[in-house]
């Protein structure tokens, strides 16, 4: 709602100032610090002054003096030395909010135009070896809110979660089950079948690392499983196969917990059997894009030059594309799959029923020979967003370098990066699991987690213990409701716990995880956001006892409250409380346009925050239901009401359901 009347304020200047100055210039807008100065404060006259050889407060006189009325603004004034500042009719602002209220439960998000250009988010990308850690769930947790605010914002999105199943770390696996295990592929397949087969291969992944470290001359084995994977031969691809769709399998229950789910699921080996590489190759060898290196240690190999780039000369390695025994690099892939995504390629995987969602939504893989029927097109994105944590900016940035290199620089200009920084361990949380630190890193604010070592929090182990703390709380709280219903709550308040914690940092923030933290249900947290959920509801749940004649639903009361009642409890300044809280209340829009706008999750997360600690204090501070005033008992309900419905939206978006109690 705010957002709504603040680019209605921002179209109505902009039309005023090109009428009058015949200029145009754009109109930036803000919150003024203090409710006392308005709701929405521009300081456009700065700019204009600078064209027009004015002084600022001067031209915002005139402007207060003559723009025409605007609908839900009750009047202007001018502050400092030219800022304008609107104030909103209070009273009509709220009217207007609502009616636009539907119910206390998150309006659906609008849906795309059809044939609209899609948005293509490409996250959780978790190497189909072993398990899933924490800072997989924090790639998952981003990329699934974002495309939450994109399908909010109205874009049609694609979600797409790139499994690299012929990579190094899956022939790592592969090496572990023949070298020390001396599995078969019968054998693995029977592994693969019994459940949480991806703890097992953690901890082989971990004893791969040190048998190569035992003898080094050991890790000539990864090149030659490398080769026999991507080619598709031997018992090593078998396993391979095997491995790494039984691992996929296990990352989508992972995943499914946490409520994020995929569209799409394309593989790298379809990328190479379908010859996606070789046309991208192809094309950049006829652009002369990537030479092959003739001497020193990059002999044989073909590479991306980018000596203008600083960082070139500082991760050399990065730009190889294809290796000197022929083998391409995931950058190389990365390349054509990112044509692929923009419909560039003149290529297309065909595409079998992989896993279907509870609602019936189908995860689709990619194939290389014969799929299903009834697949949906995939790419052909007008917009392409890779969420891949800020380690792999650089290679990134070659992948990008290599659409410009075949030419194609608006697409190379809508692909973004969607980093974020890595989740390592509170040296506390890193004792407590039992890993052994070294003195120097116990001073340290945080270890860094490494699969190879296996040291790390296992997504599923971290969800387990999040749900039976949540569970230990709500069977001493609820003892008498079913047991399917506290676990349902439970399962809740322990996601929306994980998610906010997740969430509430700045992508550019390592997060140093730690289990009493994650856990805490006081503070800047999940748990804290929901509860205030379950007290709105409690409230209306006692209303509702009380109110004769029988409702269940405050849509169905009779209008106790209007216009005239609103100009009466937001006046000033008694009033200026209650209206903050209406205001923020009806500020979610804002929030989630900026939020979007910077790429930064985080932002709905604090504004989550922000309204269930203002609502908190709104709580304790009136007792509505033994408000003795008629009028005054109905505005307060209105107004817990608005709080509630933007609160459950808000967290929605967040991915984490407000429970019914807690």
């Amino acid at each position: 709602m705010y957002l709504t009347i603040e680019r209605r304020i921002r179209h109505a200047l902009a039309e005023h100032i090109r009428r009058r100055y015949e200029l145009d210039v754009p109109v930036p807008a803000s919150r003024p610090p203090k409710i006392e100065m308005g709701e929405v404060a521009s300081p456009v006259c700065f700019e204009l002054a600078k064209r027009l050889k004015r002084a600022p407060r001067q031209l915002a006189q005139e402007i207060v003096a003559e723009i025409a009325p605007i609908e839900g603004v009750a009047r202007w004034e001018v502050a400092g030395g030219g800022y304008l500042n609107a104030f909103l009719d209070r009273a009509a602002f709220f009217q207007a909010a609502q009616k636009a209220m539907t119910a206390a439960q998150p309006a659906p998000q609008p849906a795309a135009a059809p044939g609209a250009p899609k948005v293509i988010v490409e996250h959780t990308n978790i190497n189909p070896n072993k398990a899933a850690h924490i800072g997989h769930l924090r790639n998952a947790a981003l990329g699934d809110t974002f495309v939450r605010l994109l399908r909010n914002s109205g874009e049609r999105v694609e979600v797409q979660n790139y499994l690299d199943n012929t990579g190094v770390q899956v022939a790592d696996v592969v090496i572990g089950f023949q070298h020390l295990e001396n599995k078969s592929p019968a054998d693995v397949r029977a592994l693969a079948a019994q459940p949480r087969f991806d703890f097992y291969c953690w901890d082989l992944y971990a004893r791969v690392t040190q048998y190569y470290e035992e003898d080094k001359s050991r890790e000539t084995l990864r090149g030659e499983t490398l080769k026999s994977i991507e080619e598709d031969r031997g018992d090593a691809a078998e396993i391979g196969r095997i491995v790494a769709e039984a691992i996929v399998r296990c990352h989508l229950r992972t995943m499914d917990r946490l409520g994020v789910r995929y569209d799409v699921l394309p593989r790298e080996s379809d990328i190479l059997h379908l010859k996606f590489w070789d046309t991208a190759f192809q094309l950049l060898k006829d652009r002369k894009a990537i030479p092959r290196e003739h001497e020193g240690k990059n002999a044989g190999c073909w590479v991306m030059p980018l000596s203008e780039d600083a960082e070139a000369t500082a991760d050399d390695d990065a730009k190889i594309i294809v290796r000197s025994n022929g083998t391409v690099t995931y950058v190389g892939k990365d390349i054509a799959y990112q044509m692929w995504k923009f419909g560039l390629l003149g290529k297309d995987f065909h595409y079998r029923k992989f896993h279907t969602y509870p609602d019936g939504h189908i995860a689709w893989v990619s194939a290389s020979d014969a799929g299903d029927a009834g697949a949906p097109q995939f790419g052909h994105a007008c917009r392409v967003f890779n969420v891949i944590d800020s380690r792999q900016a650089y290679p990134q940035k070659i992948v990008f370098a290599g659409l410009r290199a075949l030419g194609f620089d608006s697409q190379a200009d809508r692909s973004v990066h969607f980093a974020y920084e890595k989740v390592a361990l509170t040296p506390r949380c890193a004792a407590e699991m039992g890993y052994e630190i070294p003195p120097e890193d116990a001073k340290k604010p945080h270890v860094e987690v490494s699969g190879r070592k296996g040291l790390g929090v296992k997504a599923d182990d971290l969800l387990d213990r999040l749900e039976a703390n949540a569970r230990a709380e709500v069977d001493k709280r609820h003892p008498d409701v079913p047991t399917e219903d506290r676990a349902r709550i439970a399962h809740a308040i322990a996601i929306g716990a994980l998610r906010y914690f997740l969430l509430k940092f700045t992508r550019n923030t390592v997060i140093a995880f730690d289990f009493k933290d994650a856990l805490s249900f006081e503070g800047e947290t999940g748990p804290y956001c929901q509860y205030a959920v379950v007290r709105a509801r409690n409230i209306f749940r006692k209303f509702f006892e009380q109110y004769s004649p029988k409702v269940n639903d405050f849509r169905e009361l009779p209008d106790g409250v209007g216009l005239q009642e609103f100009q009466m409890f937001f006046a000033k300044p008694q009033g200026n409380e209650l209206w903050e809280l209406a205001l923020l209340a009806s500020s979610l829009d804002w929030h989630a346009d900026a939020a979007l706008n910077a790429q930064e999750p985080a932002f709905v997360a604090k504004y989550a925050f922000q309204l269930a600690q203002a609502f908190n204090n709104f709580y304790h501070k009136h007792h509505i239901l033994s408000e003795e005033d008629p009028a005054r008992k109905s505005f307060l309900l209105a107004l817990t009401m608005r709080v509630m419905t933007e609160l459950v939206a808000a967290l929605d978006l967040l991915g984490i359901e407000a429970p019914e109690r807690m």
